[in-house]
C-alpha cells in the first residue's frame, strides 16, 4: 500500500485568516487532485506564526475557531483526504490568565474534525515566548491514513524524546512533525540531526513539514524533509520558496519505505543571502509598502543593502539617495553613482552642507568655547535621517537602514541619524560577514538582477563614516575580525570577559568592546526591527536592562 503525503510548505500572513484559509484550501485541492491522502500544514498555519499577543485577544481566538470550521467546510468534498491543520484553540474556563489557548493541530477529514492534538513542549528561549500564550498538552495523537498509523508532533515536541516515544508506544508507524522553526545560520543541519535522533530512538521514519516566509524579524526557510527509519535523508524540499512537496510512503508488511526528491545542501552565504532577501520582501509586501528607499553612501553597508533590496523587490521598487557632506570623498560619489547605475535604481543627490552649516550656526552661541567633536559628526547623520524620513512620508516607501551588527553592538551608529528608518536588513550581520556577502553576491546573481553589482573599490577601501576628515572605522574600534569574534563570544555565546581574555584576546579590546555593548543598550531599544540570522540577535533574543551595573 502507498500513501502519498503532501507537505504544504507555504508562506502565511499573520492575522490574515481569510487569506490563509484560502491558501490551505487551494493546497488541499491540489494535493487531493495529485493523489495525496494526507496534507500537512505548518505549525499555526491558520493564523500565521507567531501571532504574539493576538493570542490574548478573545476576538482573535474566536475568528480562528471560525476559520477552522471554514477549512473543514471547504474541503469536505475532498474524499478521504486527511488534513493536519495547525491553529490556536481556546482553552477551557479556569485556565491561567496568560495562557488562554493551545498550540494545536487538528486532523480534518470529510468535513469533520476527527482529532485535535495540543503541543506538549512549549519553548521559552531565543525568540520563543510560548508559555506566555499556550497551555501544554498531555497526550499523544495517533491517527490512521490508508493503513498507516501516523503520530503527530508539533515542532518543539520533536526536540524532546518523550513525545515521539509516546507516539511509538501508542502504535505510530510514522512520525509527522509540523513546524515553524526560525532560521539562523546552521539551523537546517541542526534540525535534521535532531530529527535523526528521534528516528533512531523510536525506529520510526519521519516527515518534517516546515513553514516558509518572513515575519518581522524572523525568517522561516522551508526546506521540509523526510527521514527513513535509519535516519537517512530521503527527501528535502528547496529552501526559501513556496512548494507543495510530495512524499510517497510505501508500506509492505511492517516495513515502511519513503521516496521523495532531495534538494542539495547549499553554502552558508547562499542561505544567508536568501534569508535577507526573503525577509525584506515579506516585510515590505506584507505591510503594504509601495517600495523602499535608502541612503547610498558609497560604503559597503549601504551597497550590500541596496543589492539585497533589488533582489528582493526589483529595481523599480528601490530608490537611493546620496547625501554628501563636506567630508564625503569624491570616490564615494563615483562609486555610489556607479552602483546605482549597475542595478538600474532611481538615484538622487541631496547635498547636506547648507543644512549642516545652518545647524552649526544656530548652535554656535550655545557651543561657544567648545571644540568640535562627535556632536557635529552626529548632526550630519541626523540631517540625512531627517531627509530620508521626509521622502518616506511623502512617497510612502519604507526607509531601510544600513547598519550592521558590529555597529549596533558597539553603538557605532547615530540615534535619529543612520538608525532612523523602518526596517534594518543587516542588523544581525557582522561586518566580516558583510564583506563575505558582498564578495559572494558579486560572484553570483541568484535573482537575475545584475551580475557584479558592487564596485570592487567599495569592498576593498577601508570603511569610513566620513563624518570628519580622514576618518576610518578602525580608528575607534578594534579590527573587525577581532571585534566580531568578541561580540560573538560575549553577546551570542554568553562567555565571561575573563574567558574571552584567556582565549587569547587582548584585555583592552575585550573590555572596550564589552563596555560598548553595555552602554549602548538604550540605542538598540530604539532601533528598527531587522532580520535575525544568528542564534542570538539584538531583538527578541536580547533583553538586557538599560540601567545595569553588572560588568562581567
Amino acid at each position: 500500500m502507498t500513501l502519498s503525503i503532501c507537505t504544504a510548505q507555504l508562506n502565511f500572513v499573520v492575522g490574515d485568516l481569510p487569506g490563509n484559509v484560502q491558501k490551505i484550501v487551494d493546497a488541499a485541492r491540489q494535493a487531493h487532485a495529485a493523489g495525496a491522502r494526507l496534507l500537512l500544514t505548518p505549525e499555526l498555519a491558520l493564523c500565521g506564526y507567531a501571532a504574539e499577543d493576538l493570542f490574548l485577544r478573545p476576538a482573535f481566538l474566536s475568528a480562528c475557531d471560525d476559520a477552522v470550521k471554514a477549512v473543514a467546510r471547504e474541503t469536505a468534498g475532498l474524499k478521504d483526504l486527511a488534513i493536519v491543520l495547525g491553529h490556536p484553540q481556546r482553552t477551557e474556563q479556569g485556565s491561567p490568565a496568560f495562557a488562554p489557548c493551545l498550540n494545536a493541530a487538528s486532523v480534518l477529514r470529510n468535513g469533520c474534525i476527527e482529532n485535535t492534538y495540543a503541543k506538549r513542549e512549549l519553548p521559552n528561549y531565543q525568540v520563543f515566548d510560548e508559555r506566555r500564550y499556550f497551555v501544554p498538552g498531555q497526550a499523544p495523537c495517533v491517527f490512521e491514513v490508508q493503513g498507516v498509523r501516523v503520530g503527530l508532533l508539533i515542532c518543539e515536541d520533536a526536540w524532546h524524546a518523550a513525545p515521539a516515544r509516546d507516539c511509538a508506544q501508542a502504535g505510530a508507524e510514522l512520525l509527522a512533525v509540523i513546524n515553524a522553526s526560525p532560521f539562523h545560520m546552521g539551523k537546517s543541519a541542526q534540525r535534521e540531526q535532531t530529527m535523526r535522533e528521534r528516528v533512531l530512538e523510536t525506529g520510526l521514519p519521519l516527515v518534517y513539514a516546515h513553514l516558509v516566509g518572513g515575519q518581522d524579524e524572523v525568517v522561516f526557510e522551508g526546506r521540509s524533509f523526510a527521514l527513513d527509519a535509519a535516519g537517512q535523508v530521503v527527501g528535502r524540499a528547496p529552501g526559501f520558496e513556496e512548494k507543495l512537496v510530495f512524499t510517497q510512503v510505501d508500506k509492505a508488511h511492517s516495513a515502511i519505505k519513503i521516496v521523495a526528491d532531495v534538494a542539495p545542501e547549499r553554502s552558508m552565504e547562499a542561505d544567508l543571502w536568501d534569508t535577507l532577501v526573503l525577509g525584506v520582501r515579506d516585510y515590505v509586501r506584507k505591510n503594504g509598502f509601495p517600495g523602499v528607499l535608502l541612503g547610498l553612501s558609497g560604503g559597503i553597508d549601504s551597497a550590500l543593502v541596496l543589492a539585497i533590496a533589488v533582489d528582493a523587490l526589483g529595481a523599480d521598487k528601490v530608490r537611493t539617495v546620496m547625501m554628501p557632506s563636506p567630508y564625503t570623498a569624491d570616490i564615494s560619489w563615483i562609486d555610489a553613482r556607479d552602483m546605482a547605475g549597475r542595478l538600474g535604481v532611481q538615484y538622487d543627490e541631496i547635498a547636506i552642507a547648507p543644512q549642516f552649516e545652518a545647524f552649526k550656526a544656530a548652535l554656535a552661541p550655545h557651543f561657544a568655547g567648545r571644540a568640535e567633536d562627535t556632536t557635529e559628526e552626529n548632526l550630519q547623520a541626523r540631517i540625512r535621517g531627517t531627509l530620508l524620513m521626509a521622502l518616506s512620508n511623502k512617497f510612502g516607501a519604507v526607509v531601510l537602514t544600513t547598519g550592521n551588527k558590529s555597529e549596533l553592538a558597539t553603538g557605532y551608529c547615530t540615534l535619529y541619524g543612520d538608525m532612523a528608518g523602518g526596517f534594518a536588513p543587516i542588523k544581525d550581520v557582522a561586518k566580516t560577514q558583510v564583506f563575505a556577502l558582498a564578495r559572494w553576491r558579486n560572484a553570483n546573481d541568484p535573482y537575475g538582477t545584475g551580475a557584479n553589482p558592487i564596485p570592487e573599490r567599495i569592498i576593498t577601501r577601508p570603511p569610513s563614516a566620513e563624518l570628519r576628515p580622514d576618518q576610518k572605522d578602525q580608528d575607534s574600534l578594534p579590527v573587525y575580525e577581532v571585534l566580531d569574534a568578541i561580540v560573538e563570544r560575549y553577546m551570542e555565546n554568553d562567555e565571561p570577559i575573563e574567558s574571552i581574555v584567556a582565549a587569547g584576546f587582548e584585555r583592552a579590546d575585550v573590555e572596550k568592546v564589552t563596555r560598548l555593548i553595555k552602554i549602548n543598550e538604550y540605542k538598540r531599544r530604539q532601533a528598527p526591527v531587522g532580520i535575525r540570522v544568528t542564534r542570538r540577535s539584538f531583538g527578541k533574543d536580547w533583553r538586557y536592562p538599560i540601567t545595569n551595573q553588572f560588568r562581567a
